[in-house]
């Protein structure tokens, strides 16, 4: 009989459940998903570093997890919380049960919470600390002295030594990734585009990278505050310099994008409950397209910032509440966007923007 458990917010809310998971007791910014599937990448994705997520849809482990759709090697959320956990599952691509998948990687989980009453909540209050407990004797001040935002979680979940990866393919195009979380499907799709991939960690110095011939710079998706990032402002200004030489392109994705942000001179904010699902509608400005996009993250670009600056211009901006999604120079070969590209956008809604970046990178090799 699994364990009684609760789910308590700072602000003294609480919600009983049962233990599915690691019997672990565990603290971090509660954060409501919308997504009807996808548990497997969510979880193990590093933008999801610290992160109690909560679930909407109200039967989750019902497919089990694989061994292909992880987006790292382990799981970066720290709990997970759910309506129903199915104690069942079937899928042909299936190799254990969501419940062993956790207990194996020690990550918390309840179930047997009201998801309903607990999104209205955030949705109404903001995004707040959290913890599971299993003894709930002193347990808002145990949340309170947890520090939330002002960390640099990008240096905690980046690679600590560089390597290449995939298949080296027919292409000379040699990309640097800078990692602040890279998503492991992100690397391969760049791959099969056959550019030649070299990872970095997310404090290496330009001068390092360029070392190394590369001929396109992208800067990836990651977790938390990029203002919490002490070597971004100095990253940024350095490939500026280099591309206003060089003129090499950039592209930035999620946390990629408000630092690119960031050094332009705009300013980032926490969003109230963040954007966080596979259904967030964006408008290319330059296009009048609406694309469908996958989201994962808690602070936007401040419009007016980045507006007032005159050499960077607003591409995207979400419908749901009118937020930058996208930027890029008006004289550089410099651009980058909010959302996370799934597998399913790679396909239908957001190749074009890779096709984009390859054929900037393409052009400055025929240059050469």
């Amino acid at each position: 009989m699994n364990k009684k458990a609760w789910l308590i917010l700072e602000d003294g809310s609480e919600f009983e459940g049962s233990s599915f998971g690691y019997d672990c007791e565990s603290f971090g910014e509660i954060v409501v998903n919308t997504s009807m599937a996808g548990y497997q990448e969510l979880l193990t994705s590093p933008s999801c570093s610290k992160q109690i997520i909560a679930m909407t849809y109200p039967t989750i482990g019902n497919y089990g997890v694989n061994d292909a759709d992880s987006e790292s090697e382990k799981i970066h959320a720290i709990g997970l919380i759910v309506n129903e956990y199915s104690k069942t599952y079937s899928n042909f691509r299936a190799t254990k049960s969501l419940q062993d998948y956790l207990k194996e990687e020690k990550i918390a989980a309840i179930e047997d919470i009201d998801t309903r009453k607990l999104t209205n909540l955030i949705r109404e209050q903001g995004t707040m600390r959290a913890g599971i407990f299993f003894d709930k004797n002193n347990s808002i001040d145990r949340l309170k002295s947890i520090p939330l935002d002002n960390i640099d979680l990008a240096t905690q979940v980046s690679c600590k030594e560089k390597y290449r990866f995939g298949e080296d393919k027919s292409s000379n195009i040699e990309l640097a990734v800078f990692d602040f979380g890279v998503n492991r499907s992100l690397l391969k799709f760049l791959n099969n585009l056959q550019f030649n991939i070299t990872v970095y960690p997310a404090d290496t110095p330009l001068h390092e990278v360029m070392k190394d011939g590369a001929k396109g710079i992208f800067l990836s998706n990651g977790p938390g505050n990029p203002g919490a990032i002490p070597y971004a402002m100095t990253l940024v200004n350095d490939i500026m310099n280099y591309i206003m030489k060089e003129k090499i392109p950039c592209f930035g994705i999620g946390l990629g994008h408000q630092i690119l942000s960031l050094g332009f001179g705009g300013k980032t904010y926490k969003l109230k409950f963040g954007h966080r699902g596979a259904n967030h509608p964006v408008k290319n400005i330059e296009t009048g397209n609406v694309e469908i996009t996958c989201q994962n993250h808690g602070f936007a670009v401040d419009a007016d910032s980045i507006k007032s600056k005159g050499d960077v211009e607003v591409t995207h901006i979400n419908l749901n509440d009118n937020t930058i999604e996208g930027i890029k120079h008006k004289t550089l070969p410099v651009f980058s966007v909010q959302y996370l590209p799934s597998a399913d956008d790679w396909r239908n809604n957001s190749h074009y923007l890779f096709d984009k970046f390859k054929k900037m990178t393409s052009a400055l090799l025929c240059v050469e």
